[in-house]
């Protein structure tokens, strides 16, 4: 009797020389993700690295010419920007005297949580979950692959919810049809995971990013703005294209790599029948849950389609800088409370205010690990920006890049692939960015890109392997799910699947953002510049 990989093997799915190259390749992955520390733990080690290697600089006087033109805000007298040593006497009454500020100034930090509250109101009254499963129920056999990748990225709106639902309920739609249920289970893996920034609408993801970006931009420009709103126009069309290219991976690489499912290789108490069918109500509520948010969408538009609207820019008129722009999360938190509470109040899991309290509560107290790394993140950033570091690497990067000649489109594509790999062993999105956003948002600044492009690029690096990474957060849970249908399943072999994905998704959206940046010129959001001009200090 074969073994599970020689029949791997002999269905050609795994072949012995390559998937050991790719085995080791893997183990190598897991065993450097493994000698990293939490996040947490980790931004705590940066700010004490940070401490001593500012002494170390500070010490050296350490500096580089300054880029910024003569007059802008936090440009040195000399024109000279030196590394400041935080460790002293000075630096320590600034970190005590600063420690709380740091955390309560960090500008992801309110806009998140503003944004989740109205998202928690939709996700625990069932519109969330009722609209995902009605989604992709109601999808025909043709459509239904398409239709479950595009259900997972815009189930990113609210967080973990695809992940939960979503994978699980795809591989037993897939399963009920006569396909392969680990087809399914990676069809949605794919979507909620590997084009997680992408979204129809914005969500919480938004404001998280865009409030490091803005941070790490004024590095270099102290008025520079980035709003949640700045990546929409790009990640809008990047929906409908991951969900292309998710459906095309699964049906003409994935699928037929799978082979005929054999249920002798599923556990014996899985449940194929049970589909968590949307019932009448469900549809009765969704349908009043959908026309509250028609009315809040007109409600809106009164607000910014009328040249005279109230939430236009007071001045110039435009949308462009308007108070709809920079208040936007508070749109956000609206246009999920009130639907979501209308569909709660029409199936009767919210009766009163105390339901939706309760909802506020409960989405709130899953962001207890998230506040405790903005506390240390906050302070890593605040550390970064006091020692000039950032300014300087930016400035030294920049210089490299022109001198070598890295400065035109293939460029951001290694930025992109280098997002990426970092994603391999550092699977927190608001971790990642925060560590790289203060080097290489002011770098590529100064290179001639604009923060909006760069953080449009990051995106794009750190969605599309999220799907091979054992670092992902929800990888454990993909596992679980999906030895219910193959009882043999290895960490490997779920990695193998999902990799052609992973290598689709980065060529395909690379290439999207290549022609949409550089050959159309596009703007990547409301407002959002493409390129970014430092004027000269002479």
């Amino acid at each position: 009797m074969t073994s599970p990989s020689t029949q791997r093997q002999a269905k050609g799915f795994e072949p012995a020389g390559k998937r050991k190259a790719f085995t080791r390749f893997l183990d190598a992955v897991e065993w450097l993700g493994n000698l990293l520390p939490h996040p947490i733990t980790l931004f705590a080690l940066f700010c004490i690295a940070i401490l001593i290697a500012s002494g170390i600089a500070g010490y050296f006087e350490l500096s580089v010419i300054d880029p910024r033109p003569e007059g802008a805000k936090g440009r040195a007298s000399d024109g000279m920007i030196q590394v400041v040593s935080l460790l002293n006497g000075e630096g320590l009454a600034r970190i005590v005297g600063n420690l709380v500020s740091n955390f309560t100034g960090f500008a992801p930090l309110g806009t998140v949580l503003v944004a989740l509250l109205g998202v928690g109101i939709a996700e625990h009254s069932g519109l969330l979950s009722a609209a995902m499963r009605a989604l992709v129920m109601n999808a025909s056999q043709r459509m239904v692959t398409i239709t479950v990748v595009f259900a997972g990225i815009v189930s990113n709106t609210a967080s973990e919810l695809g992940y939960v639902v979503l994978i699980p309920l795809a591989a037993m739609i897939f399963h009920s049809l006569g396909r392969h249920p680990l087809a399914g289970l990676a069809a949605a893996f794919a979507g909620v995971s590997g084009g997680y920034s992408a979204n129809l609408l914005l969500g919480t993801v938004d404001p998280l990013l865009s409030g490091i970006t803005q941070t790490a931009a004024q590095i270099i420009d102290a008025e520079y703005i980035v709003g949640p709103e700045v990546n929409w126009y790009f990640m809008f069309v990047s929906t409908f294209v991951i969900a292309g290219l998710g459906a095309l991976v699964t049906e003409k690489i994935v699928e037929p790599k799978l082979g005929p499912y054999n249920v002798e290789e599923a556990e014996d108490d899985i449940d194929t029948q049970h589909m968590g069918a949307v019932t009448a109500n469900e549809k009765r509520a969704l349908k009043g849950a959908g026309l509250a948010a028609l009315v809040v969408c007109a409600l809106l538009a009164l607000t910014i389609v009328p040249e005279n609207g109230v939430l236009r820019h007071p001045v110039t008129g435009d949308i462009a800088g308007s108070p709809f722009l920079k208040g936007i999360v508070a749109f956000i938190f609206v246009f999920f409370a009130i639907p979501g509470f209308v569909y709660g109040r029409m199936m009767r899991t919210m009766k009163s205010d105390r339901d939706v309290i309760d909802a506020m509560s409960k989405s709130m107290s899953s962001m207890g690990m998230y506040i405790v790394l903005v506390f240390f993140a906050a302070q890593f950033v605040a550390f970064f920006s006091w020692t000039n570091f950032g300014t300087v690497i930016a400035v030294q990067g920049a210089t490299f890049l022109q001198n070598i000649g890295l400065t035109g489109p293939m460029l951001m594509i290694c930025f992109i692939v280098l997002c990426g790999f970092i994603n391999l062993m550092l699977g927190s999105a608001s971790a990642q960015w925060a560590v790289t956003a203060p080097i290489f948002v002011p770098m590529l600044m100064l290179v001639g890109y604009s923060p909006e492009v760069v953080q449009a690029a990051y995106r794009i690096g750190d969605s599309t392997t999220n799907i091979i990474t054992p670092m992902m957060s929800y990888f454990g849970l993909i596992m679980a799910v999906a030895v219910r249908y193959k009882k043999d399943l290895g960490i490997g072999t779920l990695m193998a699947i999902m990799l052609p994905y992973s290598l689709v998704f980065l060529l395909g959206w690379s290439l999207l953002f290549f022609v949409w940046v550089f050959v159309f010129g596009l703007p990547v959001g409301p407002g959002a510049a493409t390129f970014y001009e430092v004027m000269s200090s002479s």
